[in-house]
């Protein structure tokens, strides 16, 4: 059923016993040899840490830098690709929703600019912030490896890695020199073909807990969930615009329905917002990372999470501005998301 997540038919999935972070390691070593030629973005904090993993990892990466708050710079990548008749790159390696800024990419268009230049990379996609909420479609998209954690919208604690391979990925494998023990795909597909599942020592509890998470999902509809995510999301946007204040993800197009970052005026340093919720409030917000620290923070909308729960977190979020001394008008951002939310969240189908 975990076929389903990614909108797949083709696609091999693997359950590791790990975090994002080894799910990206899997994601690489698996399908990628020492020395070969990666193009990856670097949009915010956690594309930056995979592009270190791919560094540390051997890889020659040519890295393509945004300023963080923008998308991947695909107009890059076409010229890339233009200038290299002779196929040297290997891989595309994209973060498709950015959880330090808020922004999610367009992986179609990735997929078109491939298909433009006939181009046979790999086309390998974080989606820890993204499956499950928003919308991926593994096999429409050519996606070769996409992944995800189990503590995002799956709503489970962390420790699942889940990653999922496209035929062409397994073939890949076949030939990729990386080392990997733990996170080798063969020995995983040597359980499969013997009607078992796992090489090692499963996390047994968190599978109960996907079993369940999956169900929810299904029992909702996948295509409802991205929808209820775009609504939160959609409420969330309205409240900071209510608040006077700016998003930190620069076009419209980039904005991300599972987590909003929040810029905050050069007189107020954002890290004080996030510990006074928590002390007071018990409230928990995102912090601002690297680049963005002190100057943004974030309010997570994913997950099995619905309209009233937002709206507590938006209540809380307003009551700390005002406590830090930002001038919010108690009731702005709530009203305006309550308005959008009263207009377009639909009857529950099960109660109907």
């Amino acid at each position: 059923d975990v076929k389903q997540i990614f909108k797949t038919t083709t696609g091999t999935p693997f359950l590791f016993p790990t975090t994002g972070t080894g799910a990206w390691e899997s994601a690489l070593t698996n399908t990628l040899s020492p020395g070969d030629k990666i193009v990856s973005f670097l949009i915010g904090q956690f594309s930056l840490l995979w592009i270190d993993q791919q560094q540390r990892l051997n890889f020659n990466v040519d890295v393509v830098e945004s300023d963080w708050g923008y998308g991947a710079d695909l107009a890059a990548l076409d010229y890339k690709l233009r200038q290299d008749p002779s196929h040297s790159i290997k891989a595309i390696c994209i973060v498709h929703n950015e959880t330090a800024t808020g922004v999610t990419n367009d992986l179609s268009a990735v997929r078109k600019i491939l298909d433009k230049h006939r181009h046979p990379a790999l086309l390998l996609v974080d989606g820890v912030s993204s499956i499950c909420a928003l919308d991926f479609r593994m096999d429409e998209w050519g996606v070769d490896v996409a992944l995800t954690g189990s503590q995002k919208a799956l709503s489970l604690p962390t420790g699942l890695g889940i990653v999922c391979a496209s035929p062409k990925a397994l073939e890949a494998s076949k030939t990729a020199k990386s080392v990997r023990v733990f996170f080798d795909w063969k020995d995983y597909l040597k359980f499969y073909k013997m009607g078992t599942y796992w090489p090692y020592t499963p996390s047994i509890q968190l599978l109960y807990g996907l079993r369940t998470a999956l169900d929810l999902i299904f029992e909702e509809g996948l295509e409802n969930v991205i929808k209820r995510h775009n609504r939160l999301g959609t409420a969330t946007r309205l409240a900071v615009e209510a608040w006077g204040l700016k998003n930190c993800t620069q076009k419209e197009e980039w904005f991300s329905d599972t987590v909003t970052a929040v810029v905050v005026p050069p007189y107020i340093d954002s890290a004080e917002i996030v510990k006074h919720a928590w002390k007071r409030y018990n409230l928990s917000l995102g912090l601002g990372l690297n680049k963005v620290a002190g100057k943004v923070f974030r309010i997570g909308h994913l997950g099995h999470l619905n309209e009233l729960q937002l709206m507590g977190a938006l209540s809380g979020v307003e009551m700390v501005l005002k406590d830090i001394g930002y001038p919010v008008k108690l009731g702005s951002g709530v009203a305006a998301a309550a308005a959008y939310l009263s207009n377009s969240t639909p009857l529950i189908p099960s109660r109907i």
